[in-house]
């Protein structure tokens, strides 16, 4: 077993105030040790903070501290973490919860349980019980790492007794990697290592707590949604509602008004069955499975012998579940077990542990190198390991100085997704890239647009660059979402929607669907038809994996990597030299990543059937359409013909580019949108005070 244990400056990677303000502190280093440091004080108790780590089983931190003569877990409601939880979510925490404790019970301790800030309440414990040592698990996602850079920051603050109280990081080992540094940017690279999953540890014996203290209570879910609801960090009312409204629940309404027929529903159907006793889908909604770790483990049982038959009620229930959720091979096992491994009710490495154990016993003690003989294996296998590489590949990036900006990153719908903000002033941008590119294909627009005086973001949506890309079915519509969501929950304020190519047709959908959150829309070479006369949405979701579609995604990555250097210039016929090394090679680095055949899928079945002029009705006097004309993807001519005719009160220019002006000819582009936004914000000011 190996400890993670960064020192102070592991936290000092931009992490600033809840406006994302720029600063120039950056990690320096990265150790990996096999105990606490030396000065740790083996006289006095250690706080063992549980976040998303919900579980005794498997747990290297509370290895560590539980050789401490006196151990204290704690947990704390803090808004800033639970605000970005759903209902379900929150329910999941609170079953979970409950059988920390009573397993920590089991071992005469305990789980402290308090609301609040976490650096306050942990500054509280200390001084109360004068601890030396906070042990954490480390995160990647950012406002976790600012919260728990409050913390460090507050402990550093405080009065020493001996010597100042230290956070100690810890991570699960999945893999035996001896330094971060190391790890190889492109899984090509990553695979050639063979390295092996290291193995999960058994529950470690525990210290009892004998201390006299107030353990606290755990809430009603009723309870802890209304502290949720109090919050300050909780969404206004109406942004909640826009999240709330999907793309789909809009379509069918406006479907039901043109009298068409509504969209077929391919989304997990909730089950209207009546609880079992022993269910392991606990919450209200029955989707997901959840409890304590052992009951999660139980239903990963059930899951990967679903070929087996079962009398079990319980087991039974799990694969009516899994049959349901199964709307593409394998993406049932992230749909019913994602939120556990999210909270940490059960590890990654255990996942993995008892698949491999499962496919060993159903080969006589044998791997097989043609594959796993079950699809279930597959699916909970494949999936920890994909999750892994990516929690691996953007934890590094947390550490990295490289880059013109920093990279965040946040979870959506489990999932991480990496973003940046570059200026602390003025209106709001984001930028949206196009198929196969990624944040940084906007590398000389996001600074330059910033010293103008906005605030630019930019985000690599799910399936593309370093963003993780699960085995899950991509649409348009979920894109639009993440988008949406991502306005909603990081930026917080309405934005100057900004998009290439798939990305321009991406930021229409958010304009249409949510326009509030739009303040301007500019398409940059965008995707998708203008179609004369087009009242009414013609849609469908229905969205087809076959055959054709598997082949096709294959032979379509051979394509692409055989010939992507000159597949890329052909898009930037003015200036081909933009296409350096540096583009070329993160495009392919990311073309290896696991998941990225299922991505590539979906290009065989999106939906381009709202038309634009039909988005962005509406927006008159507020869409920007930057259309380079040398584009070797789109008729430009045609289009900019069709967008004067059908789209009233578009501003049109022109540029002597192809598909990606905004990275071919940078300087134009950013001049072009930089006094888009001033007129636009200007106009905005003028009609609040006339």
């Amino acid at each position: 077993m190996s400890l993670l244990s960064l020192p102070r400056s592991f936290f000092s990677l931009s992490l600033s105030s809840p406006s994302h303000a720029i600063t120039s502190r950056r990690n320096r280093c990265f150790s990996c040790s096999l105990s606490v440091s030396k000065t740790s004080n083996a006289t006095s108790p250690a706080i063992l903070w549980f976040k998303q780590d919900l579980r005794l089983d498997d747990h290297p931190g509370l290895l560590q501290a539980s050789k401490f003569p006196a151990l204290l877990p704690l947990y704390v409601f803090d808004h800033r973490i639970l605000s970005r939880y759903n209902d379900e979510k929150l329910e999941l925490v609170l079953f979970a919860l409950e059988d920390l404790r009573k397993s920590l019970k089991k071992q005469g301790s305990n789980l402290i349980i308090r609301f609040g800030n976490a650096e306050n309440v942990i500054k509280e414990l200390v001084l109360e019980v004068k601890a030396a040592n906070v042990f954490a698990e480390v995160e990647v996602e950012y406002h976790l790492r600012e919260i728990i850079h409050a913390v460090e920051e507050t402990l550093v603050r405080m009065p020493s007794f001996d010597r100042s109280p230290e956070i100690v990081l810890w991570q699960t080992p999945f893999y035996d990697i001896k330094n971060l540094k190391d790890f190889p940017a492109s899984y090509d690279e990553f695979e050639k290592l063979q390295l092996a999953v290291t193995s999960p540890l058994l529950p470690s014996r525990l210290p009892s707590a004998e201390m006299e203290l107030d353990w606290g209570l755990l809430p009603t879910l009723d309870n802890l949604k209304k502290f949720v609801n109090e919050s300050p960090s909780k969404l206004n009312e109406s942004w909640a509602l826009l999240k709330e409204m999907s793309s789909e629940t809009i379509l069918q309404k406006q479907l039901s008004k043109s009298g068409k027929v509504s969209l077929n529903n391919s989304n997990f159907k909730h089950s209207k069955r009546k609880r079992l006793d022993k269910s392991v889908f606990v919450t209200q909604k029955q989707n997901v499975v959840g409890g304590g770790t052992n009951s999660v483990l139980n239903a990963l049982a059930a899951y990967l012998r679903y070929l087996e038959g079962t009398a079990r009620d319980d087991w039974q229930e799990v694969h009516e579940k899994l049959r349901t959720a199964e709307i593409r091979d394998g993406a049932s096992f992230f749909a019913l077990f994602g939120p556990a491994l999210c909270l940490g009710i059960i590890s990654r490495r255990r996942v993995y542990y008892e698949s491999i154990k499962y496919e060993k016993e159903r080969n006589a003690g044998f791997l097989s190198p043609f594959g796993y003989s079950t699809a279930t294996v597959s699916a909970s296998a494949d999936t920890v390991c994909s999750m892994e590489w990516y929690w691996l590949l953007l934890l590094k990036s947390q550490l990295s100085d490289e880059g013109a900006y920093p990279i965040w990153i946040w979870r959506w719908n489990g999932y991480l997704i990496q973003y940046t903000v570059v200026g602390n002033r003025g209106p709001a941008v984001l930028l949206v890239h196009g198929f196969g590119a990624f944040l940084e294909h906007f590398r000389d627009n996001i600074s330059s647009i910033s010293n103008d005086g906005n605030r630019v973001w930019a985000v690599t949506v799910l399936g593309f660059g370093k963003s993780e890309k699960p085995n899950v079915v991509y649409t348009e519509l979920m894109w639009a979402e993440l988008v949406r969501d991502f306005i909603i929950e990081v930026v917080g304020e309405p934005v100057h929607l900004m998009g290439n190519s798939i990305g321009g047709y991406f930021v229409a959908l958010v304009a249409y669907f949510w326009p509030a959150l739009a303040q301007s829309v500019v398409l940059i070479n965008s995707a998708g038809d203008i179609i004369p006369a087009y009242t009414s949405p013609q849609f469908t979701k229905v969205r087809a994996t076959s055959g054709a579609t598997w082949l096709g995604a294959r032979l379509l990555l051979f394509y692409l990597r055989l010939g992507l250097g000159s597949i890329v210039k052909n898009c930037y016929p003015t200036k081909t030299e933009r296409v350096d090394d540096w583009l070329i090679n993160e495009m392919l680095r990311a073309s290896y990543d696991p998941g990225v055949l299922v991505v590539l899928e979906s290009i065989f079945s999106f939906n381009l059937s709202l038309a634009l002029n039909y988005l962005l009705e509406g927006f008159e006097g507020k869409v920007l359409i930057i259309q380079g004309m040398k584009d070797p993807i789109t008729d430009s001519k045609s289009k900019v013909a069709m967008l004067k005719e059908h789209c009233p009160g578009v501003v049109i220019r022109e540029l002597d580019a192809g598909h990606c002006p905004h990275d071919e000819k940078p300087e134009e582009v950013n001049s072009i949108i930089s006094q888009w936004i001033l007129t636009i914000e200007s106009r905005v000011l003028s009609q609040a005070c006339s």
